[in-house]
């Protein structure tokens, strides 16, 4: 699957939420184009993705971007094969969220995810 014209599309709504002041608009869009290519199992492509957001969590502050960018980036690996990668990060988005409500779908289902890795 070719996503290069996802890529520019998104590029393009990314810079124009950007200079209008809609912050969490284009990182809702960055993230779900890296959501897309976890979608059709592009692990890699995903994984540069979601590091991205990682790598720089002073964009995310006040949201739950951050947190769930590791969560991607958990499952950018398992698409991958690196379980042992996908191990680490499934425990730092669960330590990220120690204290969150138990009962968030994401949560659980990370949860799950993380305990089929053990």
């Amino acid at each position: 699957m070719d996503l290069t014209p996802l890529s520019r599309t998104t590029t393009t709504a990314v810079r124009n939420a950007v200079q209008l002041g809609w912050r969490n608009q284009a990182i809702t869009l960055i993230d779900s184009q890296y959501q897309v290519y976890l979608a059709g199992r592009q692990g890699a492509e995903a994984a540069r993705g979601f590091q991205k957001i990682v790598d720089h969590p002073g964009i995310t502050i006040g949201d739950a971007f951050g947190a769930l960018a590791h969560l991607g980036l958990a499952r950018a690996y398992v698409v991958s094969g690196e379980t042992a990668r996908a191990r680490g990060k499934y425990k730092d988005f669960l330590t990220l969220w120690k204290d969150a409500d138990p009962d968030i779908p994401v949560l659980k289902q990370a949860k799950i995810e993380y305990a089929k890795l053990q």
